[in-house]
């Protein structure tokens, strides 16, 4: 195996990397040959691949970190980070992260050592109680804009004031544009929101992709590899060659970064997300940007396709990892639209959802993937489909 110097300290405990050992580019060679082994077993064909693109940064690439508080044994001291391999209730603090920058380090070790100063207790998912639960930490990596937003539960009432004037207080490369509280008292591991406090400035940050400027909230969806991200649109927008005279589906559009960045002269875009606020949001950025020809629909796809009076010529599809539902897919694949652009994070789903579409008529042109997450398994997929 071909190895690399280890560059963090935390590699060996932490669960957040996997192959951070290996070359990058012998990372590279393994994803492809992964992601051509799962489009195999599903007897997807092959001979169309384009091959797969580096991460324009591998180290300090991510722009939104969900971190972790608890402990590494019981009623141990107080960390903030991440989980160690295999040890899904335990928690190791990662303040020397090479995954991201030194603001986000900075921001979490001042929060932990407040924290802990103030003796306060992580929260126990099984005995439900406890305060602190996470630490989301987000930044605009083409313009420097900070958000930290400290998760916790309403077991204890505290006034964060003075913690928001040390994180104020810091020498960041960025700049803190906001302090937030979300308060959640939800059962499950997922950040939900009951209440947020804004201590300092905002509970959302922008970033600019390509040519065009996002609002982005403290919770919502948007690409982690910024530089990545922008190299995937523009590979996806090679694919659709121009959107001009054509009618666009953006289905799971999210905060609509997709569609405003490689379709925004397309005769229409109708967004469909089942978020209500990102909805509002990618409304909300289509103006921002000047992209006037859109529509966003807060609903589900399966639901929400067959309300649409115009048809598509194109249809844009970037699901979650589990994919399309299957009802969805057919309901989709109805709309006979002359071409699909499908982008996945999954190789797995997207191969079986292919699968499927090919039962529909769709034949796959050729596909591409991008690595938008050095040093783990993971990767993004471009696909372009073509109606037979």
């Amino acid at each position: 195996m071909q190895m690399t110097e280890e560059i963090c300290v935390h590699y060996d405990r932490c669960g957040g990397c996997s192959t951070q050992k290996i070359l990058y580019p012998k990372q590279l060679k393994d994803k492809k040959e992964m992601l051509i082994e799962v489009f195999n077993e599903k007897k997807v064909k092959t001979d169309d691949f384009e091959g797969i693109l580096a991460s324009p940064e591998i180290y300090e690439y991510r722009n939104n970190m969900e971190f972790s508080f608890g402990d590494l044994k019981k009623d141990g001291k107080l960390q903030l980070g991440m989980h160690p391999r295999g040890r899904r209730f335990d928690v190791i603090t990662v303040d020397q992260c090479q995954l991201v920058d030194q603001d986000f380090r900075e921001i979490l070790s001042t929060i932990l050592k407040y924290c802990r100063k103030n003796q306060f207790k992580k929260y126990h998912i099984k005995l439900r109680e406890g305060f602190l639960r996470n630490l989301v930490i987000r930044k605009g990596i083409n313009t420097g804009e900070v958000i930290a937003n400290l998760i916790t539960t309403s077991q204890v009432d505290h006034d964060f004031t003075p913690l928001a004037n040390q994180l104020k207080n810091l020498n960041l490369k960025g700049e803190l544009v906001g302090f937030i509280q979300t308060i959640n008292d939800d059962f499950s591991d997922q950040v939900s929101c009951d209440e947020m406090k804004i201590y300092h400035g905002r509970n959302y940050f922008y970033d600019q992709l390509l040519d065009y400027k996002f609002k982005i909230d403290s919770l919502s969806f948007f690409q982690t590899n910024t530089k990545g991200a922008e190299l995937l649109y523009s590979e996806a927008k090679k694919y659709i060659g121009s959107a001009k005279n054509k009618i666009v589906y953006d289905l799971y559009c999210g905060a609509g970064t997709i569609s405003q960045s490689i379709a925004n002269n397309a005769d229409q875009i109708y967004g469909i997300e089942i978020d209500k606020e990102a909805a509002e949001r990618a409304a909300e950025n289509a103006e921002l940007n000047n992209v006037k020809n859109t529509k966003y629909i807060a609903g589900d796809v399966l639901e929400e396709i067959q309300n649409i009076d115009e048809k598509a010529n194109l249809i844009i599809i970037d699901p979650p990892r589990p994919g399309i539902n299957p009802k969805a897919l057919a309901k989709i694949a109805s709309v006979n639209a002359n071409e699909i652009l499908y982008i996945s994070c999954n190789p797995k789903s997207l191969a079986r959802d292919l699968k499927e579409l090919k039962i529909h008529n769709y034949q796959l042109e050729k596909f591409k993937a991008i690595d938008m997450f050095p040093h783990t398994k993971h990767l993004e997929v471009i696909t372009l489909l073509k109606k037979v």
